[in-house]
């Protein structure tokens, strides 16, 4: 992945309204769901893309440092040269004193040639360190985005499961209300109430009936009255005639 292509997709990331997103999701849940599974691979990807440009960035300073440490090694060396040539020089040893003048200066083009390679790598060493900083930068804000995102998936789905088990517990209140006469308490009530009007039905016909058969005992009982004074009048009035 190149690193303008991991900006872009960072800042593209970075830049998303989850809030306008979810609004406009038929399934919020589901919205999330994808978003954090977007955001992981995302920032899986650019951790791999980001560690790479890291390696690369760290090589060519490793390449920086050798270089000046190649160019400081080479004017030690082109000091040692010319020292030593002024040394033969001086004792008139002029042949062997331009020969270290000659590896003098060969020392010297090594050096300059390793302080040209150390200088023209600083500008992309600055750049790239710049880079660098922006790519963790974006990596540490897609983690926290990725966190919020956990943080509100989560919450969806408590707030989701706290709504559907209040609902449960609606219908199970609804289903046992004694108010209701369409609940299965309200049928059973309305069942024993017929039992006991039947009841007090039974009780006032059976009531009803005993009431009779003392009726009909009081009618014998003046029917015996009046036959008795019939025989005693037919029988007192036989013994004055």
């Amino acid at each position: 992945m190149a690193k303008q292509s991991i900006l872009g997709r960072i800042s593209q990331l970075m830049r998303a309204n989850i809030h306008a997103l979810l609004d406009q999701a038929e399934d919020p849940e589901l919205m999330l769901d994808q978003l954090v599974r977007d955001y992981t691979n995302s920032i899986a990807e650019a951790e791999s893309a980001v560690a790479q440009t890291i390696g690369n960035l760290r090589l060519m300073e490793q390449d920086h440092a050798e270089d000046v440490a190649a160019a400081t090694d080479w004017g030690r060396k082109a000091l040692a040269a010319s020292t030593k040539a002024d040394e033969l020089r001086a004792a008139g040893d002029t042949g062997d004193a331009d020969k270290f003048d000659k590896l003098a200066k060969i020392a010297l083009g090594k050096q300059l040639a390793a302080e040209n390679e150390a200088k023209s790598a600083e500008p992309t060493i600055a750049s790239q360190n710049e880079v660098v900083a922006k790519l963790k930068d974006g990596l540490d804000g897609m983690r926290s985005r990725l966190g919020e995102l956990t943080a509100k998936r989560n919450e969806l789905v408590a707030r989701s499961k706290t709504a559907a088990a209040q609902s449960q517990v609606h219908d199970a209140i609804k289903s046992i209300d004694v108010l209701d006469p369409t609940s299965e308490l309200g049928r059973f009530e309305e069942k024993v109430r017929r039992e006991e009007a039947k009841v007090l039905g039974q009780q006032e016909l059976a009531a009803s009936s005993l009431d009779a058969q003392f009726e009909s005992l009081e009618d014998l009982d003046k029917q015996t009255e009046i036959e008795a004074r019939l025989a005693a009048l037919k029988s007192g009035g036989a013994l004055e005639s």
